[in-house]
């Protein structure tokens, strides 16, 4: 039996099918995949996401412990916003993808459930000389409530949990956050849709996911999200990119910030060398979308054959891929060379041509791609 969030018998309840999940006892699905999709993609659905950790940083040294620590720059941040960016470690891998909000009294970070053990680690033994403390809030649960009807159908009910207004909710703008009391609040989420992904103690959440319930929010499971993150070509830690990994390979290159030049974030030595190193090589490897609309799904780990512009072969490998409920056809996302001009993917030993696209395949319920 693994560890379970304050919302299992909530699930229980719901007739969720349950599995192991980084050690976690999670939902995969309630009623179907396809349902619980189509419902964020169209109405609303919610997610527990408690079997993430929270961290909240305080302390004199937050921001500058952060700048170090980070590949983007919280320098950046206004009161209340967030930011996504990736830890990494000293050859410039990604330890761990992540999205840290400004709080009035600090930060919060929200790291992967199945890196919490080595991401505390690794902020632990990188606090020497800075005055920060670190705080983990397992008192608090996570939902994350999704879909263009999401903001609209939650807004009335965290009425009852704090002082927020329906209208506080509606200005909420996208990658902000606000709190009140012991409710928190991000217009965040994973799934490429609006919405809002809540932080609140856990009586507080099992009492919230009954209402929104009630009100005809969807719960969705573990699949939903992965097909929702995926159309939304939002990367998937383990799978898209991981510690051996640069995040000029990872499609991330536009979380790291270079300026100043005298912020010496963990990994920026390593980071600028390949920096230098890829400008030079045009088979470099990076992370683009693939598109099959015949027959087939493409999956994680099939083979990609790709034509390169100086007429000779390379191997590709697709990172993630599915059956796109919303698209009707397979999509997936693969690292190739840079220089490549078509593919094809071995399936059912045969190869099928694919078409190439940026990352990213839907976004608020319709096609992003030519």
């Amino acid at each position: 039996m693994g560890k379970r969030t304050a919302l299992f018998e909530n699930h229980q309840q719901s007739g969720a099918k349950l599995v192991d999940f980084g050690g976690w006892d999670m939902p995969i699905q309630y009623s179907s995949l396809m349902e619980e999709h189509r419902a964020v993609r169209e109405q609303a659905g919610m997610f527990d996401v408690s079997h993430m950790t929270i961290v909240d940083i305080t302390g004199p040294d937050a921001k500058p412990w952060l700048r170090h620590l980070l590949a983007n720059d919280v320098e950046r941040l206004h009161p209340n916003q967030a930011l996504y960016t990736a830890m990494l470690n000293d050859e410039a891998g990604v330890i761990d993808d992540l999205i840290v909000y400004q709080r009035s009294s600090g930060y919060r970070l929200v790291v992967n459930c199945a890196t919490r053990e080595k991401d505390l680690a690794w902020m632990n033994s990188h606090l020497a000389n800075f005055d920060v403390t670190l705080t983990e809030r397992s008192d608090l649960s996570i939902i994350a409530v999704q879909g263009p009807q999401a903001l609209s159908i939650l807004a009335p009910l965290l009425l009852n949990y704090s002082s927020l207004t329906e209208d506080s909710l509606s200005g909420l703008k996208p990658f902000y956050a606000i709190e009140a009391g012991s409710v928190f609040v991000g217009r965040t989420g994973y799934t490429g849709e609006d919405g809002a992904e809540l932080m609140l103690p856990h009586h507080d959440a099992q009492r919230l996911w009954d209402e929104l319930l009630s009100a005809g929010v969807k719960p969705a499971g573990l699949g939903a999200r992965d097909t929702l993150r995926l159309e939304a070509g939002m990367n998937l830690y383990g799978h898209d990119m991981d510690e051996t990994v640069s995040p000029l390979a990872a499609n991330m290159a536009w979380t790291v910030v270079w300026e100043p030049e005298e912020r010496q974030f963990i990994g920026r030595a390593a980071l600028e060398a390949q920096r230098e190193q890829r400008q030079e090589q045009p088979s470099r490897q990076v992370l683009k979308g693939l598109v099959m609309e015949t027959r087939g799904v493409l999956r994680e780990g099939l083979t990609v054959h790709c034509q390169l512009d100086d007429g000779s072969e390379a191997q590709g490998l697709i990172t993630s891929g599915t059956y796109s409920p919303t698209l009707k056809h397979s999509i997936a996302l693969a690292r190739i060379p840079a220089n490549t001009t078509s593919c094809e993917v071995e399936l059912r030993n045969k190869r099928i041509p694919v078409r190439i696209v940026r990352p990213g395949f839907v976004r608020f319920g319709k096609k992003v791609f030519d």
